[in-house]
């Protein structure tokens, strides 16, 4: 099947293309229905986030009266579902300081008795949230740039490596817009918020997806100097036939520890696991299947308004 592997890659663009384009319809859907392409927890929004558990049943209009009450409009209250969770409630207000988060304590614990230790409350301000939001963005396009000069330098020795270091940002950014789809979809579904987590799990998996991008693209940097002989897509197959069994071994180690995680792990931790378990699946996929085909595309002259090139060798 590796003879003909590059030969099929508009199929990969196609698949790549409908797993993408499912995502961008979830975050259209999340702009028109919240104004943002995905749910964002206070980390990025600014706010406090309560989280508490009654021993007895309590109505989620019992919890709002609270903070209404209090002079808290509008909070945001969700039921927590999972293991060992009833009768659990998040709610997401404007910022509160200390002694109005102790008063509400205090009120909602005359609703029911709390479970101990399961009142807990997270207070970002608005101005940190900005700078999140604001040091993620830079973050994302700082390390898209590093990693380009980066491979360029380091595949010096072929020609075009400009190349190379392109098609890994964007096999990178390949696997950014698929998390960034799940993220929008679980909001749908679920409910989860995209928090200071999902900036670790991004950053992860950006860092992961590069990885494997690496391993194959430097065998078609060993073989371009051995087999100048080879057209580029013969020897760009046979560089991923020897480098797939590798990848995949390496990549499957890494996804049965988080599927491991996701099963038996708490719930707060799951959504963060579960956007790095698609991140490295996406990352695998798109190392071979998305990553190597746009530079043999490139290559031979198949990219609108990119200057085409023969074949190295």
């Amino acid at each position: 099947m590796f003879e003909t592997f590059v030969q099929k890659r508009r199929y990969f663009y196609l698949f790549s293309g409908v797993i993408i384009g499912l995502g961008l319809l979830a975050m259209l859907y999340s702009v028109v229905s919240t104004g943002k392409i995905f749910p964002l927890g206070v980390d990025f929004l600014g706010g406090s986030r309560f989280e508490i558990q009654f021993a007895t049943t309590v109505t989620e209009e019992q919890v709002r009266e609270v903070f209404t009450g209090a002079g808290i409009s509008n909070p945001s209250i969700t039921a927590l579902r999972g293991q060992d969770l009833s009768n659990a409630w998040q709610i997401r207000t404007e910022f509160v300081d200390a002694e109005q988060a102790h008063d509400l304590e205090t009120v909602l614990t005359s609703l029911a008795p709390l479970v101990a230790g399961t009142f807990s409350v997270t207070t970002v301000s608005p101005a940190v949230g900005q700078e999140v939001t604001r040091a993620a963005l830079i973050a994302v396009v700082v390390s898209g740039v590093v990693i380009l000069f980066y491979i360029m330098f380091a595949f010096r020795q072929v020609p075009n490596s400009f190349r190379f270091g392109v098609c890994a940002v964007a096999a990178m950014f390949h696997d950014l817009f698929v998390i960034f789809g799940f993220a929008a979809i679980m909001g749908m579904i679920s409910g989860w918020e995209v928090d200071a987590l999902f900036l670790t799990g991004v950053l992860t998996v950006a860092g992961f997806s590069l990885q494997d991008t690496i391993v194959v693209f430097d065998r078609i940097r060993e073989n371009s100097l051995r087999r100048r002989s080879n057209s580029f897509e013969a020897l760009v197959n046979r560089s991923v036939k020897e480098t797939i069994k590798r990848s995949m071994i390496t990549q499957l180690s890494a996804m049965f520890v988080l599927v491991s995680i996701l099963l038996f792990g708490g719930a707060s931790i799951k959504p963060f696991i579960a956007v790095l378990f698609v991140g490295l699946l996406s990352g695998t996929y798109s190392s071979i299947f998305t990553a190597v085909p746009l530079l043999v595309s490139w290559e031979m002259g198949e990219i609108p308004l990119v200057s085409g090139g023969s074949a190295q060798g």
